[in-house]
């Protein structure tokens, strides 16, 4: 037996997480597995480390030699010694330049490769969580994931924790450099140290909520647009479009509102620092002053201070900076190993059979299933299908037809009961061999973005040019193929649009063949195709699915009575089994179903 997953989304696991980060284990532990995306760039991650240290003195080093230009050039008079000191000034600022380059295309090099591995493994992971997952997840919250949650991870790689570096390094050689000139004045400098950590450290705890709220609203507001463009043409022929604007508006107002609260935090923070820097600067001026008049203080020494001034506050702003880029990939790789850490419903195991054939049967055996607790779709469901049979499984919208197809494709797992093929558990069967042998061709077609070719061929993406057109004359699709601008080289845009349902579904079943299952499903294959479409495909498919496994599930009746086998469904319940005439003649459900779609057959018989 089969347990389903629970309901939990990977989007509300937030309180374990929170009581992490009150820890601050769970910063330690994203970080380690970030470093994980960096590890395979760490001899350009060493170079960056490396130019970084070998640079953060030349920044600092510019004070100290206006001071030597100053004191010991300019107040002797010496032309000489005053050309030799700018040379070595202009070398020096060469040389930081040219550091800040290397860095930054460095950084930029790791940070663009370390995302493309991260994107990677986000899309190869989504493509292996379950359907239910994706049920309770909304697209626009995933998209937020790949796009604007790992772009915050690239400017953190490219441009926070390098940086970071070289502006504590900075830092270190400035307080050295004024502690070597004068150490009176740096006490001066270093006294505003306490009030900017506090501004900080308060900027700091109130932006991060900020940038959660942000990055939450854009979730929200991105899943709102992905819906509702998806779902234009019911916006507009229900005139629910200043509607949905005003819901739209409200969702980003609350992003707006957002922004502008960490805009508000900036607005402060800024001008506090430069408040603090000039009050810095003052008092130096000031004291300085008071030291030159005694004859205690060089006017060198006081260029060089105020210099340092605007130095030693530039590091601690761009500190903040780079802690709040921090903070924000922070909370976006939160989201992101919540998301890659999402097990439920993949298989782990390695001793999973993957056989190669269908052989002899499927079986199920008193198979209950939900989407949702016990708000039960199949109640103690049981039949069996043999090989190369065809059997059609009709009844009312609603009834769990394609629920049993759902199971058989290991799309979701049944509640209770079992599933056998050829004997074998479906629980032990690997999923990728078992849908490469069974095909289904839905109701609701998806095509792809490309060529008409390479839609036909996406289940099997080495099939022949021949292989592909003899199909598509086989079902028909040819026909409208030719008069395609391009023929199969025509461009298909976004789901097909551009294409009729019916023309969408022939693609579906050409691919459906071209995929050569051993089981073919036809999950109401023809319900939006004409009749003289519908009659080419059952006139042309009945020879290949001669000695070949096929399901029909249909609701319309016309479809299914060639079946070797009919089961009805009624509300996830097996009413009626049989052949078509077989049903008719029990005159139950099947036969008034077949009455509702054929009303002129009562009409005969009442007439004869």
């Amino acid at each position: 037996m089969s347990k389903g997953p629970g309901n939990t989304s990977f989007t509300t696991q937030q309180d374990d997480t929170l009581q992490k980060r009150k820890t601050g284990s769970i910063d330690r532990y994203i970080v380690s597995r970030l470093l994980k995306y960096v590890k395979p760039y760490k001899g350009l991650v060493a170079a960056a480390v490396l130019i970084t240290i070998a640079g953060s003195f030349l920044g600092p080093l510019r004070p100290y030699l206006t001071k030597i230009a100053v004191d010991d050039s300019m107040a002797r008079h010496d032309i000489q010694g005053l050309g030799t000191i700018s040379l070595v000034l202009a070398g020096v600022i060469f040389l930081d330049g040219l550091k800040q380059y290397i860095v930054t295309w460095l950084t930029s090099i790791i940070g663009q490769k370390a995302v493309f591995d991260l994107r990677m493994d986000i899309f190869t992971h989504l493509q292996k969580l379950p359907a239910r997952f994706f049920d309770r997840n909304p697209i626009g919250r995933l998209i937020t994931r790949t796009t604007n949650d790992v772009e915050s991870l690239n400017e953190m790689l490219s441009s926070g924790i390098i940086t970071v570096l070289g502006d504590i390094l900075q830092l270190f050689f400035i307080v050295v450099l004024m502690l070597w000139i004068d150490w009176q004045l740096t006490l001066i400098v270093l006294s505003i140290l306490p009030l900017m950590i506090l501004a900080t450290i308060t900027f700091k705890n109130r932006v991060r909520l900020a940038f959660l709220d942000v990055r939450t609203h854009l979730a929200r507001m991105n899943t709102f647009f992905q819906e509702h463009i998806a779902g234009m043409a019911i916006v507009q022929l229900f005139n629910r479009a200043n509607r949905e604007a005003e819901n739209y508006a409200a969702i980003n107002a609350d992003f707006r509102n957002a922004n502008i609260r960490t805009v508000l935090y900036f607005s402060v923070y800024y001008p506090l620092i430069e408040v603090l820097s000039s009050v810095a600067a003052g008092l130096v001026i000031w004291y300085s002053g008071v030291r030159i008049l005694k004859a205690d203080l060089t006017v060198g020494t006081v260029i060089s201070f105020i210099q340092y001034i605007w130095l030693f506050f530039r590091p601690l702003q761009h500190l903040s900076d780079r802690f709040n880029v921090i903070q924000t990939a922070i909370t976006s790789s939160d989201r992101i190993i919540k998301l890659l850490d999402e097990k439920e419903g993949i298989e782990t195991r390695t001793d999973l059979k993957a056989p190669v054939s269908f052989r002899e049967s499927i079986s199920f055996e008193n198979v209950w299933f939900a989407y949702d607790g016990d708000n039960w779709v199949l109640k103690d469901i049981s039949f069996e299908i043999k090989r190369g049979e065809k059997i059609a499984i009709v009844g009312a919208t609603g009834s769990g037809k394609t629920t049993i197809i759902n199971i058989l494709s290991k799309l979701y797992p049944f509640t209770k009961g079992s599933v056998t093929i050829d004997g074998a558990p479906l629980e032990e069967i690997e999923e990728h061999a078992l849908r490469r042998m069974v095909g289904v061709v839905m109701q609701d077609v998806f095509l792809f973005s490309g060529s008409i070719r390479e839609n036909l061929a996406f289940g099997n993406p080495g099939v022949s040019e021949d292989s592909i057109r003899q199909a598509a004359a086989i079902v028909g699709a040819d026909r409208f193929i030719s008069r395609l601008p391009g023929g199969y080289d025509y461009r298909v845009l976004e789901n097909g649009t551009g294409l009729s349902s019916g023309q969408k579904q022939l693609i579906a079943f050409v691919r459906a063949l071209l995929y050569n299952p051993q089981i073919l499903v036809l999950d109401e294959a023809t319900s939006s195709v004409d009749t003289e479409t519908e009659t080419l495909i059952d006139s042309a498919t009945a020879h290949l699915m001669s000695g070949r496994t096929s399901i029909i599930i249909a609701h319309r009746l016309s479809t299914v009575q060639k079946a070797d086998r009919i089961i009805v469904l009624h509300k996830g319940v097996i009413r009626e089994t049989g052949s078509h005439q077989e049903l008719l003649a029990q005159k139950g459900l099947y036969y008034k179903l077949y009455l509702l779609q054929h009303p002129e057959q009562e009409l005969r018989k009442r007439v004869l």
